[in-house]
């Protein structure tokens, strides 16, 4: 299937007093400026450095998974394999070093700005219907319009999006809106080994020595679909994977079996890390803002974008153990 290619243009707001939405040590707190014609009213209780702090650990590829504003336990997740892999005191929680640390390893602001392109606006989005059988008749799962897609782009929950842009045209090229200035999801270093860690609800990329090259929040199977034990091996990698659900290679759904199209809307994100097993593999969902806070069918559920940035750095025969 060939796919259009998308122009990003993405606009760096400027370190300035006329362009302030930075980050900035203040003694035992971050301080962060919001955009131009923005108010804190509009955030509810999202907070500034709290945003800060995931956009910055999205940089770092300790993926705080959905950018949203909220300390939750992704967050903490990821704040505590930062400190771990930065010689900081163990912990969860935000601290001057913990923010010292993170400033010091990069630079740029929180938010950036971004123009709309007509391949944005045009999409093709997609109703999404919730049945197999409906979504097996569709070209492709693709997004359902344009902010869902834009959030996704930039690792931002929905909500979030809508907060920073309340009156944006999303229908309109040339439109500029806010966004965070995301990571870009590459991994330095070469992975050997995957560590699925069932009781941290995580994913670890290591090299070699064992040095953690990346981290993500994980949905790991269930009490009824457990994830397997032991290890196995990356077998397959497929960006954009189809969803075969077969009825009887599994203990739920339909008892049909329907093989729904690739796109960011089906069962699996459409990415696909193979494990070898029939069934079993690591890969998106079209529902990144319960990563971490679900159960899944045996499998281990990435966002999308930390599924895309594993598979782009994995690579076939990479021993995946499952701790």
């Amino acid at each position: 299937m060939k796919h259009k290619s998308i122009l990003v243009a993405l606009i760096a707001i400027p370190l300035s007093l006329a362009a302030p939405p930075v980050a900035a040590q203040d003694g035992s707190a971050l301080s962060v400026t919001l955009p131009e014609g923005l108010t804190k009213s509009q955030l509810g209780k999202r907070d500034m450095q709290v945003i800060a702090v995931q956009a910055m650990l999205d940089r770092t590829n300790h993926s705080p998974g959905v950018i949203d504003g909220y300390m939750g336990g992704n967050t903490r997740r990821a704040i505590e394999a930062y400190r771990s892999n930065n010689d900081l005191p163990a912990g969860d929680g935000i601290d001057d070093a913990l923010l010292k640390s993170l400033q010091d390893a990069q630079s740029g602001s929180v938010f950036t700005t971004y123009t709309l392109t007509e391949d944005d606006v045009s999409g093709p989005f997609y109703d999404i219907p919730s049945g197999f059988a409906e979504q097996a008749d569709l070209e492709r799962v693709g997004y359902k319009n344009a902010q869902e897609m834009l959030a996704e782009r930039f690792h931002m929950d929905q909500k979030f999006f809508s907060a920073l842009n309340p009156n944006a045209d999303l229908g309109k090229a040339g439109q500029k809106i806010v966004v965070i200035s995301k990571g870009d999801g590459a991994v330095s270093g070469t992975i050997t080994r995957i560590e699925v860690r069932k009781d941290a609800g995580e994913v670890a990329a290591l090299d070699a020595e064992g040095n953690e090259l990346a981290t993500y929040p994980a949905t790991i199977g269930s009490g009824e679909f457990p994830s397997p034990s032991g290890s196995m091996t990356v077998n397959a990698i497929a960006a954009e994977a189809n969803y075969t659900f077969d009825p009887d290679d599994q203990k739920w759904g339909p008892d049909k079996t329907f093989v729904i199209p690739a796109g960011p809307n089906n069962p699996i994100g459409g990415v696909w890390i193979d494990l070898g097993k029939d069934g079993y593999g690591i890969h998106g969902s079209p529902d990144p803002q319960l990563i971490g806070k679900t159960t899944s069918h045996g499998c281990v559920r990435l966002t999308n974008w930390d599924a895309r940035a594993l598979a782009r750095a994995v690579s076939q025969g990479v021993k995946v153990e499952f701790v």
